[in-house]
Parts: C-alpha cells; structure tokens; sequence
C-alpha cells in the first residue's frame, strides 16, 4: 500500500505543477482563455495541492506506524 502512494505522491505534484503552470501561462497572455478559465484552474490547482498534501499526509502517518 505505502508503494502504491509512494507512486501517486510525484504524479500529484506533477497534476498541480502542470495546472499551475496553465494558469500563470493564460494570465500573462490574456484574452479569453484566461477570462473563461483562470477561476476554474485556480479551483482546480487547490484542489490538486489538498490530494498531493493528503497524500503526503497519508504516506507519512502509514510509514510512522511502521509500514514503510
């Protein structure tokens, strides 16, 4: 189970990197895509920071009880 987090925990941070990246790209260009968008990708990019933070969270815990 710890292996199996232990490989969601990159993809996680990658999710939110890649999220963030989108949103600040459509700010500093503008234009419609950003006007549409930048309230949905910042959701989404929180949204992405809770699961890889619970994932650490959850990752952490388990190797305390001696499961890693």
């Amino acid at each position: 189970m710890n292996g199996f987090i232990f490989f969601l925990i990159p993809l996680a941070l990658a999710a939110t990197l890649i999220i963030l990246g989108v949103g600040i790209y459509s700010l500093a260009r503008g234009g419609a895509f950003a006007k549409e968008n930048a309230n949905k990708l910042m959701r989404m990019r929180v949204a992405a920071q809770a699961v890889a933070i619970g994932l650490l969270m959850l990752f952490l815990w388990l190797a305390s009880k001696g499961g890693a």
